[in-house]
């Protein structure tokens, strides 16, 4: 995404790699100008960042470990009474999404999502709130998750935003925001079955498919 943008505005692209939780601040301090993250947009962040439009919709996902009592749930409230411990990435969403889980105890949270995989694996953790295209980037390399297929109206309900992923810039900088947003519109990134291909492609390239 960051290197279609890069070329289209004719700029160098200068990526960093920066923990989730210290994503903004960077951003802030002028370590870079914009975050091609995954960020969801949310009233709390619409706040502090400024946003483009959405460049890719998301769905999330809970993910278990394969073999478990669990792996074969459809629905919510199959957890009803399980008392299972959640694990999720901090800094997002998902952790105040996880109470939906019925009967939930919410366990450790961890800086990464690979962290919260191994919690599952290890059995430290019963259930994981991710997005997919993420879960799906870990099944490639850890055959020990299972993705839930849960029923439409029996699934973890996102009302936060953060299933709109967009780009954020310093809420200060709206000049790079419309460029950004201009080159989205010239690379026609407005259609769901582009950004649904080009990310299938992406989890295809990334090196753990390999």
């Amino acid at each position: 995404v960051a290197k279609k943008i890069a070329d289209e505005l004719g700029m160098d692209l200068e990526v960093h790699k920066v923990e989730w939780s210290s994503i903004g601040l960077s951003m802030d301090a002028g370590d870079y100008d914009c975050i091609i993250a995954g960020m969801g947009k949310t009233a709390a962040r619409e706040a502090t960042y400024a946003f483009t439009d959405v460049y890719y919709y998301r769905t999330d996902c809970l993910v278990v470990k394969k073999g478990s009592q669990y792996e074969n749930y459809t629905k919510l409230s199959d957890f009803k009474g399980k008392n299972v411990i959640s694990t999720t990435q901090l800094g997002t969403s998902w952790v105040d999404m996880l109470s939906q889980i019925p009967d939930v105890k919410l366990g450790a949270n961890y800086e990464t999502c690979a962290e919260c995989f191994m919690a599952i694996s290890n059995g430290v953790a019963d259930v994981c709130l991710v997005d997919e295209p993420t879960a799906l980037s870990a099944q490639l390399t850890n055959p020990n998750l299972v993705i839930l297929k849960l029923e439409d109206g029996n699934n973890i309900v996102n009302n936060t935003g953060s299933q709109n992923v967009c780009i954020a810039t310093r809420k200060s900088d709206t000049a790079l925001k419309d460029k950004i947003d201009g080159a989205l519109k010239s690379l026609n990134w407005n259609n769901k079955a582009d950004m649904d291909a080009l990310m299938n492609k992406a989890i295809s390239l990334m090196p753990s498919s390999n």
